[in-house]
């Protein structure tokens, strides 16, 4: 699926709905190789955050590529399970838009529909910011913020 031209709100829209877990981490494997042979096109939102710089334009492949690549060791460092289930993605044949849950808040987030949203979305339409009421704790923060280089 190539980008998108949007109207506001779609992103939104999209957000709740249809997604499939990825439950095993070499799903996680397979679907991160995916986005890596056709990086073009991505945009990547932290909820909690007004859009960013980095938002606003289809991240490059190398910022694509180092996202991937530092997510998927918080994930594996953080959710000390023998499987994923907090990554959920529209189609795992040919993903478009992908939520990440914070494994630190996770809350009932299981199952993809728990109210809180998701940490992170990788999308291919330019996102709208994703709301969350609680604090961003600061370790994600400097870790978003150390990832774009602010």
């Amino acid at each position: 699926m190539e980008p998108t031209e949007t109207t506001t709100g779609e992103f939104t829209a999209r957000l709740s709905g249809r997604f499939f877990g990825v439950l095993a981490w070499r799903q996680l494997d397979d679907l991160w190789a995916r986005l890596r042979a056709r990086p073009e096109g991505w945009y990547v939102t932290m909820s909690g955050q007004a859009i960013a710089a980095e938002a606003v334009a289809p991240l490059a492949a190398a910022e694509l590529d180092r996202f991937i690549g530092e997510v998927d060791v918080l994930l594996r460092k953080e959710h000390r399970e023998d499987y994923c289930g907090i990554v959920y993605v529209d189609n795992l044949d040919q993903p478009a838009f992908i939520k990440i849950y914070d494994p630190n808040n996770l809350g009932s987030s299981c199952g993809g529909a728990g109210g809180i949203p998701p940490r992170w979305v990788l999308s291919r339409i330019p996102p709208d910011a994703v709301e969350d009421d609680a604090p961003v704790p600061g370790n994600r923060l400097r870790w978003w913020q150390g990832l774009f280089g602010k």
